[in-house]
């Protein structure tokens, strides 16, 4: 039986990989502006398919492409991917875990310094060439420069780009590394000289708060307008992970009233983000495109992987990530009362087993 890839993501640079193992692959881009039923009738008869964070990977497209065995993501995150869906219906929801944790961890990091040491600021002044014309103003923005050494760093979220994080600003001499992580032990945050603390506590003592988590339920809007009220009023916050993470109203009255000093964005709730977005005319708030864990480095390998969890699931193999272990028995029931998706396709539940 032939199986069928299809590549809504970036262009794939080797093809090669699914030429040889007979597999054929289609790319046809989509993005935020993608109709639902044209995204749907692209996928409809897919085996496969390599997807990026939008248009979203529902219910409604996952039950419609009632072929599709396996999904792919680059990245770790998959929240655009509907996963009980994917799990009830028998469908893998792959990533590629750490294949992007430096970038985001030194994009965090560089816009943690950007902020510290007011590089825009400067930048902006000198290029105006008010250094030469204003020489006595533009010393005196000085007084707003901040230091990481002998402060309290606070990172939400421990996972492989939280503790990459921590190694990078201990090199700057923090007093303190904390981190809230529910799902972390002591014993783990213990190798990095990270001390695992409350939420609360994190936001009532940091100097800076960085947020690495997922976009869950229970992670929505984690930075509030409570939490945004219990930070310092000199306190910096970074937000490289997932936009949902961050109320962007409650941040908005924040960074106006003084409640935190600063903060910088890689990621919005609404992507892009409107126009006019109130956010956007704020000078204590540093905004990036969602480009933090990208390089070039990203941009190959990252694509590589995402379609090599494809290629590994057709062929029954092990991806390198898979979001939604619990598929496994989905499939096992499948196989043994309505075989039609799975059919053709070696059974790879003794490799899966993570």
């Amino acid at each position: 039986m032939s199986l069928k890839v299809v590549n809504a993501g970036r262009p794939l640079a080797d093809k090669s990989m699914f030429e040889d193992a007979g597999i054929e692959l289609v790319e046809q881009q989509v993005g935020a502006l993608t109709p639902k039923d044209a995204y749907i009738e692209l996928l409809r008869d897919a085996d496969g398919a390599m997807i990026g964070t939008l248009p979203l990977t529902d219910v409604d497209v996952l039950e419609a492409a009632s072929k599709i065995k396996v999904v792919s993501r680059a990245g770790v995150g998959v929240d655009s991917i509907d996963l009980p869906a994917a799990t009830r219906l028998g469908i893998l929801a792959c990533n590629t875990p750490a294949v992007n944790t430096t970038e985001v961890a030194d994009h965090a990091m560089a816009q943690l310094l950007a902020l510290t040491r007011m590089i825009r600021e400067f930048d902006t002044a000198v290029k105006a060439g008010r250094w030469s014309s204003d020489t006595a103003a533009v010393r005196g923005m000085a007084s707003g420069l901040k230091r990481i050494a002998g402060s309290t760093v606070g990172i939400i979220g421990f996972g492989n780009i939280g503790r990459a994080f921590a190694s990078r600003v201990r090199g700057f001499g923090p007093f303190r590394v904390v981190a809230y992580d529910p799902y972390i032990q002591q014993t783990s945050a213990d190798l990095f000289g990270v001390e695992l603390v409350s939420l609360e506590e994190l936001l009532m003592e940091s100097d800076f708060v960085t947020v690495h988590a997922p976009a869950t339920d229970e992670t929505n809007h984690i930075i509030g307008d409570d939490a945004l009220k219990r930070m310092k009023p000199s306190a910096i916050l970074i937000n490289c992970a997932r936009g949902p993470l961050v109320d962007p109203t409650a941040l908005h009255t924040a960074l106006t009233t003084g409640e935190i000093a600063g903060a910088a964005l890689d990621v919005t709730e609404q992507e892009p983000i409107d126009p006019e977005d109130p956010l956007l005319t704020l000078d204590n708030l540093i905004l990036t495109p969602h480009v933090a864990a990208a390089s070039s480095v990203t941009a190959v390998e990252g694509g590589k992987r995402q379609a090599e969890n494809v290629l590994m699931v057709l062929t029954g193999q092990k991806p390198h990530g898979l979001a939604n272990p619990e598929v496994i028995k989905t499939i096992a029931v499948m196989r043994a009362g309505d075989p039609d998706r799975w059919e053709g396709v070696s059974d790879f539940s003794t490799a899966l087993v993570l």
